[in-house]
């Protein structure tokens, strides 16, 4: 059925303005003042934002590690995504201790098949390349319309690739148009901080951000951009957290490199006193890389005011504090790291960036939005609202105000590592490809409905290196 979008004040990366839409058999099909509504449903946004849906090009749903699994699952996941305002996620496809690529990329099919309620798209993680693996990475990505790969510089016993893996990746990448997405921190040298804390009876949550200084991101950082560099290839740095990290990019990024950067919004936000909590509370915070203290933050908001930071990722991945985080109970080591922030991404960063003031609603837009989808090969059939674009729409009351707690989440863990925080905004109705996933804060949707997205590779804009 046709629907008209009347009455609200569309926002995009660029403009912002008064008008209708015209949604049709999925798509966009006209824009403009007083539309016809013959026949069509009318969706009243009155008094509201008009914006294109959120795109989380970090999330982690039905993840194995740490020897369990993460909580959300493709269900609970996607539906509490939709709550938070996000129409389409790119979630991380694990390869390691796989024979083939194309076996994991099946795995990952299969655990979201029948579940998703929003559309959806994979990052393919590498740890190793045989000669095997190399072969098949091209013909895999393109088959699949996957234009992203991941790099684990971190992780030193479970997922961390050589120097020589990850280089063999950028080359690969540019060859084919793809980006690489690395983990920056020093895996190796973490390591030995972890065995040090422990053998010194150190093992409480907040010695997980101590064994992970923020110099070991900055030093990664900064090796991940020389060798992107020389292979003449794309970087984006996920999950940006401190200045040294970010000092690199700026710097990367002025001499031209094809750099890009992601932070999240607990680095935005909270920070490292979070893990000292008494007794084991602080593992409700336990993540990588760690909170940082609090002085990172404001280099964080200029950066992403300044677009030399381009997207806001949540990486979800969420185990209960009352279930799997007690695995590390005796062992800042063993805690399973990550944190539930699927569903409140879009609020925080609306309430914390845009109704403070530190950046506009068109920087809130290509953040939760654009930018994603134009570096990961969505753009424009998503990322925005223009005439033939998918119908990705989030209908956002902007004054509305709401307490964040796990009693009242949809993400299926037993903490919010934001309870009681007050927040201003909040997605009311929310439509994937035209039909509600979400109407009036209830959700609508069908399990399984969100379709798996391909993506388009793109070449390179950089030079290889002469050598």
């Amino acid at each position: 059925m046709k629907k008209v979008i009347t009455g609200g004040l569309i926002a995009t990366a660029s403009d912002m303005y008064e008008a209708d839409i015209l949604i049709e058999n999925g798509k966009i099909v006209q824009i403009g003042k007083n539309l016809s509504t013959d026949g069509a449903e009318i969706l009243d946004a009155t008094g509201k934002y008009v914006m294109p849906g959120g795109i989380d090009p970090h999330t982690h749903l039905d993840m194995p590690f740490n020897n369990t699994v993460t909580d959300d699952d493709w269900k609970s996941g996607t539906i509490a995504a939709a709550f938070g305002g996000t129409t389409t996620i790119l979630d991380f496809c694990l390869s390691a201790g796989e024979e083939k690529l194309t076996t994991a990329v099946e795995k990952w099919h299969e655990k979201a098949k029948g579940k998703s309620a929003i559309d959806y798209g994979f990052h393919l993680m590498i740890s190793d390349l045989t000669p095997e693996t190399e072969a098949e990475l091209p013909l895999l990505l393109e088959r699949e319309g996957i234009t992203s790969v991941k790099v684990f510089m971190a992780y030193a016993k479970e997922f961390q690739a050589s120097d020589r893996t990850l280089f063999k990746a950028f080359k690969i990448a540019k060859d084919i148009g793809a980006v690489v997405m690395v983990h920056c921190e020093n895996g190796s040298v973490i390591d030995e901080l972890v065995t040090e804390a422990k053998q010194a009876g150190q093992t409480a949550p907040i010695y997980h951000a101590l064994t992970r200084p923020a110099e070991l991101e900055g030093e990664a950082t900064k090796r991940a951009i020389e060798l992107a560099h020389i292979a003449g290839a794309k970087l984006y740095v996920v999950h940006v957290t401190c200045k040294e990290a970010l000092d690199e990019i700026i710097a990367a990024r002025e001499k031209g490199y094809d750099v890009y950067g992601e932070t999240c919004p607990p680095y935005l936000t909270l920070d490292q006193s979070a893990l000292a909590q008494l007794g084991f509370e602080g593992a409700k915070y336990v993540w990588s890389p760690p909170l940082r203290p609090k002085y990172h933050q404001e280099h964080l908001w200029n950066a992403l005011k300044a677009k030399q930071l381009q997207t806001i990722g949540s990486d979800q991945c969420s185990f209960s504090f009352n279930g799997k985080k007690q695995l590390g109970l005796n062992d800042f080591s063993k805690i399973p790291n990550g944190g539930p922030f699927i569903e409140d991404r879009f609020s925080i960063l609306f309430s914390e960036g845009v109704a403070k003031g530190r950046i506009s609603i068109n920087d809130f837009v290509d953040m939760i939005s654009t930018s994603a989808a134009k570096i990961f090969g969505l753009y424009p059939q998503k990322g925005t609202i223009a005439i033939g674009s998918d119908a990705d729409i989030v209908i956002f009351d902007p004054t509305v105000k709401r307490k964040i707690s796990a009693d009242t989440h949809h993400m299926n863990v037993d903490y919010n590592a934001y309870e009681g925080w007050e927040v201003t905004g909040e997605p009311i109705s929310v439509l994937v490809r035209g039909e509600y996933v979400i109407k009036n804060k209830r959700f609508v949707g069908a399990l399984g409905s969100g379709k798996y997205i391909k993506r388009a590779l793109q070449p390179a804009t950089v030079q290889t290196v002469s050598v």
